[in-house]
C-alpha cells in the first residue's frame, strides 16, 4: 500500500512548507522509516508500554496517529479488559489509509479513528496516550496546554508516551546533525532530497531540548518522567501520572 518516497527527488524551486497531505500519506511508511532513526523500535515498544500501563475499562489514545502504526502496536499489546483505542489525526488522507491497515489487522481490541484537531478533542478516562513525533509540529505556545489536557484525562498510574526530535547544546548539535544526515544518506536519500525536505520542514517542526520536555511534562501534571529510548537526535519519554 505504501510507495517509495520520492517527493523531494526533483528540484522544486521554492519548497512549500511540509504538510501531511495525500502525497505524504501515500509514501509515509517509507518516508518515516528512512528519516527517523529508531522509528520501528519506538512503534513496537509503544505496544509493550501499552501492555504494561493499560487499565481495564479505559481509553487508550494515539494522538496524531497518521497511518495508525502505533495504534495497531498498542492494540496488540493491550492485556487489560474492556479497553478501546482512539486514533486521532487532522489529516483525512492519513486516516483513509489507516482504515485500510485496520481492516487487515486481526487483533480484537476495539479501535476507531477520528478526524479532528488533537488540541481541541475532549480526552477522558485515559490509561495510555501516545504522542509520537507530533508535539514538535504543535505551536510552542500550545504545547503545555495540550499536555495538561492529556494529564488531566489520565487515570492515576496511567502513562503518556512522548517521542520527539531533540535539540541540543552548541557542542552536541553538530554531531547529532551529522549523524542524522548520514542516516538518511545510508537509507538512499540524495543530498538534494535532504536539503529540500529540510527547507520544507524547518518552519513546521520546532524541536526542543530534553530538559524542556521533561520540565513541561512535570508542569503538566505527570509525577515521573523517564527517557526510555534515544537514537541519535530522536528520543522517547515515558510520563507517568
Amino acid at each position: 500500500m505504501s510507495e517509495r518516497d520520492n517527493i523531494y527527488q526533483a528540484p522544486h524551486g521554492k519548497v512549500a512548507d511540509f504538510a501531511f497531505d495525500a502525497a505524504v500519506a501515500r509514501v509515509f511508511p517509507d518516508m518515516i522509516r528512512r528519516s527517523v532513526p529508531g522509528y520501528a523500535e519506538t512503534v513496537a515498544m509503544s505496544g509493550v508500554i501499552a501492555g504494561q500501563y493499560a487499565q481495564a475499562n479505559s481509553n487508550l489514545y494515539d494522538l496524531g496517529c497518521s497511518l495508525g502504526a502505533v495504534t495497531l502496536a498498542m492494540r496488540h499489546g493491550v492485556r487489560a479488559t474492556n479497553c478501546q483505542i482512539i486514533g486521532i489525526d487532522n489529516s483525512a488522507s492519513m486516516l483513509e489509509r489507516a482504515e485500510h491497515y485496520l481492516a487487515l489487522d486481526d487483533a480484537h481490541v476495539p479501535v476507531r479513528f477520528v478526524c479532528a484537531d488533537i488540541c481541541n478533542y475532549p480526552l477522558e478516562n485515559a490509561s495510555v496516550t501516545a504522542l509520537n513525533f507530533v508535539l514538535q509540529f504543535i505551536p510552542l505556545e500550545h504545547r503545555l496546554e495540550l499536555l495538561k489536557d492529556i494529564a488531566a484525562a489520565t487515570l492515576p498510574g496511567g502513562a503518556l508516551i512522548l517521542s520527539e526530535k531533540l535539540a541540543f547544546d552548541v557542542n552536541e548539535q553538530p554531531v547529532q546533525d551529522a549523524l542524522h544526515l548520514d542516516f538518511k544518506r545510508a537509507n538512499g536519500y540524495s543530498d538534494l532530497e535532504i536539503a529540500q525536505k529540510r527547507s520544507a520542514i524547518d518552519n513546521v517542526l520546532i524541536p526542543e531540548t530534553e530538559d524542556v520536555h521533561i520540565q513541561r511534562l512535570k508542569d503538566a501534571g505527570f509525577s515521573q518522567v523517564i527517557r526510555w529510548y534515544q537514537c541519535f537526535n530522536f528520543a522517547s519519554f515515558l510520563a507517568i501520572k
